[in-house]
Order: C-alpha cells, then sequence, then structure tokens
C-alpha cells in the first residue's frame, strides 16, 4: 500500500521540520513530519483558504483533514471563542496537532476521523477542508457530502481545489448537495469554494 497522507499509520521515516505562520495579525509556530501533508511549510492552497474564511467565526468549527493543524489552530486562536475540533485519518497527523494546539495554547479537540465517520449526530456551523485531492473524487465528495448532513442551519462548507484538479466539476458535484455554492476566491489556480443552504 503507498504511504499517503492520508494514510492512517504513515509508514515512511519521521523527519520533523518547524515552520512558523502568520494568520490576521496571531502569530503561530509548528512542527510537521513526513508523512503528512506540506511537510514544513503552509501551502499554497491553505493559506488562501483561510484568507477567504469569514471576517468573524463562531459556533462549532470543524477542520476536516487537519494534517498537522494550522486551519484549526489559526481559527482556533483567531476567534477564542469558537469551538474548534480537528480531525484526521492519520495518526501521525493528530499526535502533530495536538502538540501544536498545546505548543500554540490552542484550545481545540483533535479527533481520528475516516471523512466524517466520527461524527455522525453533531452538527457544525462551519466546516473547513484542504481535501486529500489524491484519495480520488469518490472519497472527498463523500466528505462534502457527509458534511453537509452536519451542518446546522445556516452553517457553510469551505474548501480549497485547484482548477486543474477538478474545481468546476467539483462545483457542479456540490450543486446538487447544497442549494448555493459559490466560488468566494481564488490565485495562482487554486479555487476557494463555499457552500451552504
Amino acid at each position: 500500500m503507498n504511504d499517503h497522507y492520508y494514510t492512517r499509520d504513515p509508514q515512511s521515516a519521521s523527519r520533523p521540520a518547524e515552520c512558523t505562520f502568520e494568520y490576521r495579525g496571531v502569530r503561530l509556530a509548528f512542527t510537521t513530519d513526513a508523512g503528512v501533508f506540506s511537510r514544513g511549510e503552509v501551502d499554497t492552497g491553505t493559506r488562501l483558504l483561510l484568507e477567504a474564511l469569514p471576517e468573524e467565526m463562531a459556533g462549532d468549527i470543524l477542520d476536516l483533514g487537519c494534517g498537522w493543524g494550522v486551519i484549526g489552530i489559526s481559527v482556533a486562536k483567531k476567534w477564542p471563542g469558537a469551538r474548534v475540533t480537528m480531525a484526521d485519518v492519520n495518526c501521525r497527523a493528530l499526535a502533530l496537532s495536538r502538540e501544536n494546539a498545546a505548543r500554540n495554547r490552542a484550545e481545540v479537540t483533535c479527533t481520528e476521523s475516516d471523512g466524517m465517520a466520527a461524527f455522525e449526530g453533531k452538527a457544525f456551523d462551519a466546516v473547513i477542508t484542504n481535501p486529500p485531492i489524491r484519495a480520488g473524487k469518490q472519497v472527498i465528495y463523500k466528505m462534502f457530502a457527509d458534511a453537509a448532513a452536519c451542518l446546522k442551519p445556516g452553517g457553510a462548507l469551505y474548501l480549497v481545489i485547484r482548477k486543474q484538479q477538478g474545481a468546476e466539476s467539483c462545483i457542479r458535484y456540490l450543486q446538487t448537495v447544497y442549494p448555493r455554492v459559490e466560488k468566494i476566491s481564488k490565485s495562482g489556480g487554486f479555487w476557494v469554494l463555499k457552500a451552504w443552504s
């Protein structure tokens, strides 16, 4: 089996790497590692996704496929009143997320979950994801549909996807699940989409 960042137990040798990130005036520091998406830096898509989030975030927020934690920790530090849950299938990623949350004094909950599987019966005001595109459309489209079922009234899914990796077909799919879909930002071939009811 190939060792992808959406593998539960990465077999690649650990190679920790540090990085820093400033989000809307909040300085953060992270440990990243091999076997987890975007070792050593905050990737372009995630930066764009974070920049495109609303001016205020509140309520129950899910960082779906959290990796080493930059989205959930950034949200928790910028809007400390939000209740942030971070989820990933990758155990190494979750360990890093817990470590990085403690390091940045971010109050979050970290949960092992294959997509939305651990959240049946839960409800969120927002689900934010830089989805694992390489896992394939079947996997990520299920994540988007399952997220719709877990959103509170007025809640929204925020995601980033590259145009060349199927952004237009992704919009068409989202329109079959969500009443409203909007491209809220784009840069360098990346699109940030918001889907809500």
